[in-house]
């Protein structure tokens, strides 16, 4: 399988139900205390809701970039600093929104093939910290790109039932209800 048709929907499909996580949060909390859950964390030392949500956004975009062994733009800078000042700054949720519309509009305009690079590409990936990997562009995709863009997301899921948010399997997956058969739909 190629990266594009393995990354590019996954990262649609896992934006587009954060998204609606955002949405039912504010459908059952009202605007207002939904918005406080931007600020709201798992643990002390964690970032809050609204850095999982950029971080998420930060990691498809990457992705995107680094696997086309393009230079990162301006914008995906700003992105990164808005995550890492979150905790003083949340901004709103619409603010969220933006940022995952953004991501979804720039993964939408990705060529069939562009970020097929060879699974054998070396690619240099270094961290804030000063750490720096040394991977294949497949080792990159599956076991950088792929985990830490789930574990935000995964935190962004936590910390929304944590806060009460009620939400379920099928807003983890809503992507997959289409392909559900229907005789086999639970009785509600």
């Amino acid at each position: 399988m190629s990266f594009t048709k393995l990354l590019v929907p996954t990262y649609i499909q896992m934006l587009t139900a954060l998204s609606g996580w955002l949405k039912k949060a504010q459908m059952q909390m009202g605007a207002s205390e939904a918005e406080s859950l931007l600020s709201a964390r798992l643990a002390p030392d964690m970032f809050p809701l609204s850095t999982q949500i950029r971080f998420a956004c930060v990691q498809a975009q990457e992705a995107v970039f680094r696997l086309q062994g393009e230079v990162f733009p301006a914008g995906l800078a700003n992105l990164v600093d808005e995550g890492r000042n979150a905790g003083e700054q949340p901004g709103s949720i619409a603010d969220a929104q933006i940022r995952i519309s953004e991501t979804i509009a720039m993964l939408e305009a990705v060529g069939p093939a562009a970020i097929d690079e060879d699974p054998e590409a070396q690619i240099a990936h270094a961290l804030p910290s000063g750490m720096i990997f040394d991977l294949t562009a497949e080792q990159y995709a599956r076991d950088w790109t792929l985990p830490q863009f789930y574990f935000h997301l995964m935190t962004a899921y936590a910390i929304l039932r944590v806060e009460k948010v009620e939400l379920g399997k099928a807003d983890y997956i809503p992507h997959l209800l289409p392909h559900m058969r229907a005789d086999t739909a639970p009785a509600v």
